[in-house]
């Protein structure tokens, strides 16, 4: 067993000791526990050490084998530890039999990251959401949340009180989550309704690993005055807001919540919702943190997470916090590696124009160059100019004999509703 004793533990809360089992098959890239130690974090505890085991497969009943359990419970005891996190999804009984053996309380992995969820969730649907997720993940757990009943008549599982109130429990959490997802729907019915409705907008999306600097990078375009934290998962709820391109054309800007390696299924589907922008943008900037150790892991993470979901817009790399990377030649390695990538820094703002130019020329593409001709006394002809202005870009306007005349970039499906107005002229050039 392998402690880890450099960690800072001036935070306060509850004392936490942080556990992972690795499999020797595995070769991780990342140092052990470094995410589980900013999760913890994150959360609030107070970490006051971790161990890290090796072993060819998880224990059946501890996930880290009877001997180092044991060596735990020591450590446990010495310690006086509040709570016990492991790094691994552990199993309702792995649960059980640890709280039983170290007379403490023990998390995993997914009950941590829910935690940190439920404190950052601010809207109604986030809410919901994390409720949700808690309410699915605790349901097989509630049998060992009332194990203590059973010394009430000491029966085998949980015989007489602590049997019914654990049924009663079950009734409710179901109830509970139908009313739950029957809120969501609704909200998310609304903000499809939303996405919809902004179909002739240009939408892109920020994606990227937890804390990679997606609502930093939110505000150097849009300045949204989005919460801006040196921690994980700081924003769960999704907000949209407006930028503009170099060459006077907008676009829409949507954030969305972070990803995170292993981040378990049931998770990713609880937040469909804000994923939900990324599945209709036109584009997706995907932000990395160019001076994180672990860097191409969690660009794979993210790729493999919108491979998952079923996301096909195109994606630009935003290599993001270069002013962090010592060493210049490691972005230049990274921008070898991804050469479609551009270099920023979004709290500075290096580079950040130089990404709305490339966010434009990608915008361009699909456009279709016209020139539109509409009498300027037709009742149609407000409706026309805010259309293509609205969707479009304009790249020269004039009247002309009663007429206005207006050169533009537009999208080709923008362009068929336009035609379809009487007393329009359009040419294509």
């Amino acid at each position: 067993m392998k402690h880890l004793k450099s960690i800072d533990t001036s935070r306060a809360g509850e004392k936490a000791l942080l556990v992972e089992m690795i499999l020797k098959a595995d070769k991780p890239a990342r140092k052990p526990l470094e995410e589980l130690i900013a999760l913890a974090r994150t959360a609030g505890l107070n970490v006051a050490d971790a161990v890290v085991q090796r072993r060819q497969r998880p224990d059946s009943a501890y996930c880290i084998g009877q001997g180092k359990a044991d060596e735990l419970a020591g450590l446990v005891k010495e310690m006086a530890i509040d709570v016990v996190v492991f790094d691994n999804d552990l199993a309702p009984a792995q649960v059980r039999n640890l709280e039983q053996l170290l007379d403490t309380k023990v998390i995993d992995r997914s009950e941590l990251i829910l935690d940190i969820f439920a404190i950052h969730a601010r809207t109604e649907q986030a809410k919901a959401q994390v409720e949700l997720a808690q309410l699915e993940y605790s349901l097989p757990r509630l049998r060992r949340m009332w194990t203590h009943l059973s010394r009430i008549e000491g029966g085998i599982g949980l015989r007489g009180p602590g049997e019914k109130q654990l049924e009663v429990d079950r009734r409710i959490a179901h109830k509970r989550i139908s009313e739950l997802k029957r809120i969501i729907n609704a909200n998310e019915a609304r903000r499809a309704r939303e996405v919809y409705s902004r179909r002739g907008e240009f939408n892109v999306s920020l994606v990227g690993y937890t804390n990679a600097g997606k609502s930093t990078l939110m505000n150097a375009l849009t300045g949204a005055g989005m919460l801006v934290e040196d921690k994980l998962f700081a924003t769960l709820d999704t907000k949209t807001c407006s930028f503009k391109l170099p060459g006077g054309g907008k676009a829409l800007l949507s954030d969305t919540v972070g990803f995170i390696k292993n981040l378990p299924h049931h998770l990713v589907t609880s937040f469909h919702a804000t994923l939900e922008e990324a599945l209709q943008a036109d584009l997706l900037l995907h932000v990395a943190d160019a001076a994180h150790p672990d860097v191409l892991m969690q660009i794979e993470t993210v790729e493999n997470v919108l491979d998952e979901i079923g996301c096909t817009a195109p994606r630009i790399l935003a290599l993001n916090k270069i002013d962090l990377v010592e060493e210049r030649i490691e972005v230049q390695a990274l921008l070898h590696e991804f050469p479609d990538s551009t270099a920023i820094a979004a709290r500075t703002g290096e580079g950040v124009n130089d990404l709305t130019a490339v966010v434009e020329r990608f915008q361009d593409r699909g456009l279709v160059p016209v020139e539109i001709r509409v009498p300027g006394d037709s009742a149609e002809a407000g409706r026309v100019r805010a259309l293509v202005k609205r969707s479009g870009k304009v790249l020269e306007e004039s009247l002309d004999d009663g007429f206005i005349m207006m050169r533009a970039r537009l999208k080709r499906e923008d362009l068929g509703r336009i035609e379809k107005i009487s007393d329009v002229k359009i040419r294509r050039f």
